[in-house]
């Protein structure tokens, strides 16, 4: 049979149907499409294995439903769904109800609903259930509930499964595991993969993966990517006040209701502060969102009770909007890919959506960052193997942590990947190793960050570009369809004016130069340290407990970040800050409301910047009229040695380095009040709690910190 016709009655009989249950699900006038009715007929007729790869919005879920339906009305048991998101979720649970699908959910937000959830799949009261990839390396998920799942299921899908690729752009370790899924299913059970953003070299790894398990090629439908809808431009802005001024002053222009997007949690939260005072009805959303701040945004957009939602990349993936007027992006993506799936949100239901990036200066600095967290060195890895082999039993983060210098997020994605690899595996309690073989596979990590350098390259190049923008990005995707669209500025010679008013720039820069953001103090010491030869353990005393702190700002801000970022970066010189940066931080002590005025300051030690801090410290005294008790010293040379990436070697490192000299501990009983502890910035804040902790000893009734950065 060719692939998407009805050759036989029974072929007949079942696109018939198929198309009966589209219009449940789309309306009266959906028909299928030639690729979607290819898909449904290899899923449901034939059981194979399927990657459709096309372009948002054009009805990937629309297969995986009808295809429940016809697989259900079979006997067949109930489709799996891998989904990434939870508002992703919420939307295809929504879709499902409409064609009279009973879907149900697995997912960090509803744990207490899991044990009901399970009782009716085993009822057959449930069609789809969706589990977010993270379920599947959960021990009492992967071991308990999972082989019986997908023994049962009638269809296993798995959207967004570029993840699955660690070349793609938003590759996940626990997609991987999706894998060894694959691998134990039993024969007969079909799986759907479905992706909007994979290039050939990832929609060819992605279907090398569907093929385990399995004898039978995946079969691969591919579409054309463009989107009519689409009005692709950049508006090349000077600086963050610019950028800022220039939504202000646009997004009013805008159609209907849309999303702006951030590189950063603090970039989101500060742009929807600034244009909600500026009138707007906006609502951020990021994944540090409480579940019902970011269900309220998504409910406020969907219903038009907002202008735009100021997200972060944690919606990129997550949000159906049909009638979804523009997407402007506040700094670029380090990917045209990424871009390209971020800006598909848009135009999906509507004639025309516009599409506007503001990239920014600082966007480099930020990939930087993120390439910062590539798979860790081969040393750092052996050594956690070794760790995790001498331990004799499963080894919890926490305890992992005192062993091995990694921050616990980049420690459980290391881990995760070893999992999938065969080296390691989670269980109840934590990890442990498998004693499998294990090659650390050096070539290969290359090459996925220079693949990952030459996308921000190509960033770099679509916003210089003089072709068409969305030609651009469908040669990217490697869409062979790719043609000038007609519509970009480029293609039209009409691009958004850049100029901005100067009321509204003014505005802009007076709600970016604002100074202070809060320091929560730590709390609790890290567990395990007695592993580390540290004998603190459970809550911090409140008596030997710093205040909640302030900095000037975040590096990860648009407004001081910037010159923070310049002057803290490191190859940049030890010199006193700049008189704007210090009035920043004579602002933040002014709005500081202190329960008790601080009598004096103290200095933190420092190898790389003693002249900066010092002299920051010394004017503070001058300009408050407080006492300079002097500077914290260090018990050798070398200080707390090199950065520590996590809060146990951090604290461990500190807590051996750190003293207060004499004369600082005389120059406290002089003060005779509360001190500010002034530092160039802090990042695990273990610094600041050790240094209060010392201070609170020696006699000081209470420490406030005062760095000019945070990294949080």
């Amino acid at each position: 049979m060719t692939p998407g016709t009805a050759s036989s009655p029974a072929d007949v009989e079942l696109r018939a149907d198929a198309e009966r249950h589209l219009r449940a699900l789309a309306g009266e006038s959906a028909r299928l499409r030639d690729d979607q009715w290819t898909a449904i007929h290899a899923l449901v007729a034939e059981r194979r294995r399927a990657l459709v790869v096309q372009r948002t919005g054009w009805g990937k879920s629309a297969v995986y439903f009808v295809a429940t339906a016809l697989r259900r009305s079979q006997g067949a048991g109930p489709t799996v769904i891998i989904s990434p998101l939870l508002a992703l979720m919420r939307n295809q649970i929504a879709a499902a109800e409409r064609a009279g699908i009973r879907a149900r959910t697995i997912n960090s937000a509803n744990t207490a609903d899991w044990e009901q959830t399970y009782a009716g799949v085993a009822a057959g009261e449930v069609d789809v259930l969706l589990v977010s990839p993270e379920r599947l390396n959960n021990p009492d998920f992967r071991d308990r509930v999972l082989p019986e799942l997908a023994a049962g299921a009638g269809l296993v899908v798995v959207d967004e499964a570029h993840c699955v690729s660690d070349w793609g752009h938003d590759f996940r370790p626990d997609y991987r595991r999706i894998r060894t899924l694959l691998r134990d299913l039993p024969r007969g059970i079909p799986v759907l993969a479905t992706t909007a953003t994979a290039n050939e070299r990832v929609t060819r790894d992605v279907a090398e993966q569907l093929e385990i398990g399995d004898d039978s090629e995946a079969l691969v439908l591919r579409g054309a990517l463009d989107r009519d809808s689409l009005r692709l431009s950049v508006a090349d802005l000077p600086d963050s006040t610019a950028r800022w001024a220039w939504l202000a002053q646009h997004l009013d222009q805008l159609p209907g209701s849309g999303i702006i997007y951030t590189l950063t949690v603090a970039a989101a939260t500060g742009t929807a502060a600034f244009l909600a005072e500026r009138g707007y009805a906006v609502r951020s959303y990021s994944g540090q969102s409480d579940p019902e701040e970011r269900q309220r945004a998504e409910d406020d957009l969907l219903a038009n009770r907002v202008k735009a939602v100021v997200a972060t990349s944690a919606l990129g993936m997550g949000f159906d909007k049909p009638d979804l007027g523009f997407v402007v992006h506040l700094g670029a993506p380090q990917s045209p890919i990424s871009y390209y799936q971020q800006v598909g949100r848009a135009g999906r239901g509507v004639d025309r959506a516009e599409v506007i990036l503001l990239p920014g200066r600082e966007d480099r600095d930020i990939w930087a960052y993120f390439t910062s967290m590539a798979f860790p060195a081969e040393e750092t890895v052996r050594r956690t193997l070794e760790v995790l082999s001498e331990a004799g039993g499963p080894v919890s983060l926490p305890r992992l942590e005192t062993q091995v210098d990694l921050g616990r997020s980049r420690l459980e994605q290391m881990l995760k990947v070893l999992d999938v690899d065969g080296a390691a595996r989670r269980v109840r309690g934590g990890w442990t190793v498998t004693g499998e073989p294990w090659t650390y596979d050096s070539e290969r990590y290359a090459e996925v960050t220079a693949a990952r350098e030459r996308e921000q390259q190509a960033m770099l190049d679509y916003i210089s570009t003089d072709g068409c923008r969305m030609e651009f990005l469908r040669r990217q995707l490697d869409d062979p369809e790719a043609a000038p669209c007609g519509r970009c500025d480029r293609c039209t010679g009409r691009a958004w004016s850049t100029e901005v008013a100067a009321e509204q720039r003014e505005v802009a820069a007076a709600h970016l130069s604002r100074p202070g953001i809060a320091v929560a103090p730590r709390k609790q010491w890290p567990t395990g340290m007695a592993a580390l030869g540290v004998e603190l353990s459970g809550n911090i005393p409140e008596h030997a407990r710093a205040e909640e702190g302030r900095a000037l700002g975040r590096l990860t801000d648009i407004g001081w970040g910037t010159a923070l970022r310049r002057i803290l970066a490191a190859d940049a010189p030890d010199e006193p800050v700049s008189d704007q940066l210090f009035q920043g931080v004579v602002d933040v002590l002014a709005a500081w409301h202190w329960r008790e005025r601080p009598a004096g300051v103290v200095a933190m030690p420092s190898l790389t910047r003693p002249r900066m801090i010092t002299d920051l410290a010394s004017r503070l005294a001058r300009v408050g009229r407080l006492a300079p008790v002097g500077t914290l010293g260090y018990a050798t040379p070398e200080g707390p040695g090199e950065r520590r990436h996590n809060s146990a070697q951090r604290l461990a490192s500190v807590r051996r380095a750190l003293t207060v000299p004499d004369t600082v501990a005389s120059a406290l009983t002089e003060a005779g009040g509360p001190v500010l502890l002034v530092d160039d910035h802090t990042d695990t804040g273990w610094t600041l709690t050790v240094a209060a902790r010392l201070l609170r000893e020696a006699g000081a009734p209470a420490v406030l910190p005062l760095t000019l950065a945070s990294r949080g």
